[in-house]
């Protein structure tokens, strides 16, 4: 159910709803375990979770913004609020799939009315800023479009419209490498411009984790990558006390 807001004049002209899962042992970045434990994938992702969110804020400096977070499970909302803070808004979207709870995230937002909705994902901790902000500056020029930023594993890391267009969400194969081409051939069916924004990379797995150290610790990639603070900080204290670099290695060489 939506929910319009009779005043829209002093809400954020672009809102970005992160797409997060309540962090639990066992059922949040299982995909990382092993190399991590459940416990430090789920601690992980609570980091991924507050660096994303401030992403947001620091692109809200530069660009009218405000911060969301599309959550699951049903139940959660006491994690997100004291993890975040009461400035970030939530939005239950548990339903029967992926794309499901895309659509209603953004549908909640454009109903509220903000002019311009965005679903980001909550794995990309050191996505920089300025992609935010390009995307908010894009979807406030005249005219319906969409904004889509490629990730490299097929998939897309955000997606911005100014009206919800739910044919973008429909014969989607989601969790494959076909989600980014399948939704611009979506767009292209219904006539939508879309600003396509520079690739980034989601940490799902070992590879991408050691990607991610690399870059916050090694100065891999040569810059160009967002401070990551909460996520650096919990993984240098791992690389510290609990042998994380060896057992990246070792998972490499398996």
């Amino acid at each position: 159910m939506t929910t319009a807001i009779a005043d829209a004049s002093t809400l954020p002209a672009c809102a970005i709803a992160v797409m997060a899962k309540a962090s639990r042992p066992g059922q949040t970045k299982t995909r990382l375990a092993p190399p991590l434990s459940y416990e430090e994938a789920a601690n992980l992702n609570t980091s991924f979770l507050k660096d994303v969110v401030a992403n947001i804020v620091r692109a809200a400096q530069a660009a009218s913004i405000g911060a969301y977070v599309a959550y699951g499970p049903p139940g959660s909302e006491r994690f997100f609020r004291d993890t975040l803070g009461a400035e970030v808004g939530l939005i239950e979207a548990w339903l029967g799939n992926f794309g499901d709870c895309l659509f209603f995230a953004i549908d909640v937002l454009l109903a509220r009315g903000h002019g311009a909705a965005c679903v980001l994902n909550a794995d990309s901790p050191s996505l920089p800023h300025d992609r935010l902000v390009e995307m908010a500056a894009v979807l406030a020029e005249p005219g319906d479009r969409a904004v889509i930023g490629p990730a490299e594993d097929g998939g897309y890391y955000v997606l911005g419209l100014k009206t919800p267009h739910r044919r973008l969400f429909e014969d989607i194969a989601w969790s494959t490498d076909a989600v980014c081409a399948q939704t611009l051939e979506r767009a292209a069916e219904i006539g939508l411009p879309v600003h396509i924004l520079p690739a980034w990379y989601d940490v799902d797995d070992a590879m991408s984790l050691r990607r991610l150290c690399g870059e916050l610790f090694a100065g891999d990639g040569g810059g160009g990558f967002g401070a990551a603070e909460h996520s650096r900080a919990l993984l240098a204290q791992m690389i510290g006390t609990a042998a994380l670099n060896e057992r990246l290695h070792s998972a490499k060489a398996g």
